[in-house]
């Protein structure tokens, strides 16, 4: 993609959704899965463009220079919509009136500088880091005004639905007739890390493409270092606490991760788990087998030994748990200090 909305990589699933598009044959509602940073959104994005464009290319692609390409590079086009699980908050007091309308703003900007960004990036846009973002009902009946209406350009529709998995059952039971049979001409882009979270009634009415992981390169030109430098201090500064057991340090080091968004402190702990997976296979001394950085590979040099046969996966099903309890909004300064505590016992197995 040369205009627009640009994605890296994805070249096999980005042919399969042209070949759709030129044998006329894209589903009214298609959903995108795959792992967070894989690039679903660019793909979602970039292919609404071609959808809307008036003048394609022989194979497909968007000719970038009719008016509705010009207008859908700015996601301003009048036919293309956004639907995104946000939070209430300052621009939102009552549920009735929760509209991601109200961040479309913001949301053109996020995606304009970057359609790499994951819940906590649009968390933190939204000034609502410690909250949990989901649909709420008005969301449903906003869609369905919106695709009620007749084409502007007169030709098709594109709803890009962001993360249907945050749907409640009620919010997403007031759409299934419209992901069943929608209007003439409309199709529904849905992006997904966890589809086995969506509604089944939903799931089965949309055709699924799994978009694969980026490569190594193409993460890091897609994702920017940001967090993870921090998240690699975090984790060491728990395995030297925890190692010389410094209590009052760990759970002063506790109330500085609780003091993070939920969203993040759910990161630190996947970025965790990755690093005690990459520390036991470090051990095997083949270096083609581990995926480092630089700095995460200096202090594996040292660490590594402490990751064996017998703690590697208590210590991965601790991380796990830990995960699991702060996305169930349990107490994080408990559970960071509780996780603390026990990696004194596994690192000396």
């Amino acid at each position: 993609m040369t205009n627009g909305v640009s994605f890296i990589g994805q070249t096999a699933t980005w042919e399969r959704l042209l070949a759709d598009l030129r044998d006329n044959r894209v589903p009214h509602a298609l959903m995108l899965c795959g792992p967070e940073g894989s690039g679903k959104l660019a793909l979602a994005v970039a292919f609404a463009q071609a959808l809307l464009c008036q003048h394609p290319h022989e194979d497909g692609t968007p000719c970038g220079e009719c008016v509705s390409c010009k207008m859908a590079a700015k996601l301003e086009h009048p036919d293309l919509h956004f639907t995104f699980p946000i939070v209430k908050g300052t621009k939102i007091k009552d549920a009735k009136d929760a509209l991601s309308d109200y961040y479309i703003k913001e949301w053109r900007a996020r995606v304009l500088e970057s359609p790499y960004f994951d819940l906590n990036d649009w968390l933190e846009d939204m000034g609502a880091a410690n909250q949990q973002a989901t649909y709420y009902v008005a969301e449903s009946d906003n869609i369905q005004r919106k695709l009620a209406l007749k084409s502007n350009q007169g030709g098709r529709k594109v709803m890009v639905v962001w993360l249907p998995e945050k749907m409640n059952q009620e919010t997403a039971n007031k759409l299934l007739k419209l992901f069943e049979e929608p209007p003439a001409g409309t199709h529904f882009l849905m992006v997904s890390e966890e589809p086995d979270l969506v509604l089944g009634t939903i799931l089965s009415r949309t055709q699924r493409i799994l978009v694969p992981p980026l490569s190594r390169e193409e993460y890091r030109q897609a994702h920017p270092p940001k967090d993870e430098r921090l998240f690699l201090d975090l984790f060491i500064m728990l395995m030297r606490l925890s190692y010389q057991r410094k209590v009052k340090d760990m759970r002063e080091w506790s109330e500085q991760v609780a003091g993070m968004g939920r969203e993040t402190q759910k990161s630190f702990l996947q970025f965790c788990q990755r690093q005690v997976r990459e520390n036991f296979v470090y051990n095997f001394r083949q270096p083609e087998l581990n995926d480092q950085s630089e700095d995460e590979a200096a202090f594996s040099k040292n660490f590594a030994r402490f990751i064996n046969e017998r703690n590697v996966i208590p210590i991965t099903e601790e991380l796990a748990k830990a995960e699991t309890d702060i996305a169930q909004n349990v107490n994080a300064k408990m559970v960071f200090f509780d996780l603390a505590l026990k990696m004194i016992v596994l690192l000396i197995q």
